[in-house]
């Protein structure tokens, strides 16, 4: 499938949503630039995305259940759409700790696509494939080491064929799962040159055109949430989203799906724009929220000793949307009789109304 961009832009009907979208977008990135409370906004940011990514698809992901999931402290057997969400936050993470450049470049598509090795990707990123193990010809082996050669020599053949099978990984797909007749390269590459071209563009028009084309020529077959995060990573290249990375799966849930969908282009990127002004409102109004809410729970430890742990849990809350007394209690390296003490002098806001198996956060 192919994407025209539209010739003349339809400034008329984008003119006032790109100016009250870009005005939004970077007063919440100027704010995030100097706050104390950054890394907790950016860590409750990937998980809120996830989520959004997956509600976008049609799927529903307990927030509480992610984050147990991704502290490895699952209550029941993850499910696919959990392990599906987990994938997206850890690509989130992945973009947000590399170079701002890496994810819309080409060696960073092809990693987040899983084809290739690319480098400068993050702690996920894969290593370079070696060649199997070789005896040195100066090696001299005795009778005695005939079994350990036999062993060692299997051990060649099976690391060969895993290198093989590694090498070829991504070119052979299962007629089941995918469609053969589906050319995601070729797709890509269309995606990107509708890219390129709207280089000269300010930013958040060059994204909502870039969005639009994604949602068009569709270029990846299984992995539609990709989109969004490239679309942000290219704000962030282009210093738009200096200081975080936009959440716009969060951002288009905050729009009627009519309005994303509908049939007339100019309706679509305005709503695109909407959608990055409605979420940069948002993220201010839950920025200060929680900033106002750390500057309390610090009065809390005045008069401490120096080895309370009271500040180390402040710093978690912050950090995770939601904690259970087994999280905290792994996290601090305390027990959860002491981690639930903790919570009582903190005074945390329990959140799912339960007896047992509580969870607090601040909201």
């Amino acid at each position: 499938m192919s994407y025209l961009l539209p010739n003349p832009i339809p400034w008329a009907p984008l003119a006032t949503a790109l100016a009250h979208a870009e005005d939004r977008l970077a007063r919440l990135d100027e704010r995030l630039g100097k706050s104390p409370v950054r890394e907790a906004f950016l860590s409750r940011g990937h998980f809120a995305d996830a989520c959004a990514a997956l509600r976008l698809e049609g799927e529903l992901v307990n927030l509480e259940d992610l984050v147990l999931h991704d502290a490895g402290m699952d209550v029941r057997a993850p499910t696919h759409e959990l392990t599906h969400a987990h994938t997206v936050l850890r690509t989130r993470r992945r973009i947000a700790n590399a170079k701002p450049e890496w994810a819309p470049s080409e060696a960073g598509i092809c990693g987040l696509r899983g084809r290739g090795l690319a480098r400068g990707g993050g702690s996920d990123q894969q290593p370079d494939l070696k060649e199997p193990w070789e005896p040195l010809d100066d090696c001299v082996e005795s009778p005695l080491d005939e079994p350990l050669a036999a062993e060692l020599t299997l051990l060649d053949q099976a690391l060969e064929r895993a290198n093989r099978a590694l090498a070829t990984r991504g070119r052979t797909r299962d007629p089941l799962v995918y469609d053969q007749g589906y050319d995601e390269d070729a797709r890509m590459a269309e995606w990107r040159h509708v890219e390129e071209e709207t280089r000269s563009l300010p930013p958040l028009l060059a994204a909502a055109l870039s969005w639009d084309a994604w949602a068009t020529i569709e270029p990846l077959e299984h992995l539609d949430w990709l989109g969004p995060l490239l679309i942000a990573a290219t704000l962030r290249a282009r210093r738009k989203a200096r200081h975080h990375l936009p959440q716009l799966a969060a951002a288009l849930r905050l729009v009627p799906p009519q309005q994303r969908r509908a049939p007339d282009g100019p309706t679509r990127l305005a709503a695109f724009l909407q959608a990055v002004a409605a979420m940069a409102e948002a993220g201010a109004r839950d920025h200060e929220r929680w900033l106002t809410a750390r500057r309390l729970l610090e009065r809390k430890l005045e008069g401490r000793r120096r080895k309370s742990r009271l500040g180390a849990l402040i710093d978690l809350v912050m950090d995770r949307p939601i904690v259970n007394a087994a999280l905290i209690a792994r996290e601090l390296a305390i027990t959860p009789r002491a981690a639930q003490t903790l919570v009582a002098e903190l005074g945390l806001r329990e959140i799912t109304g339960r007896r047992r198996y509580r969870a607090w956060g601040i909201l």
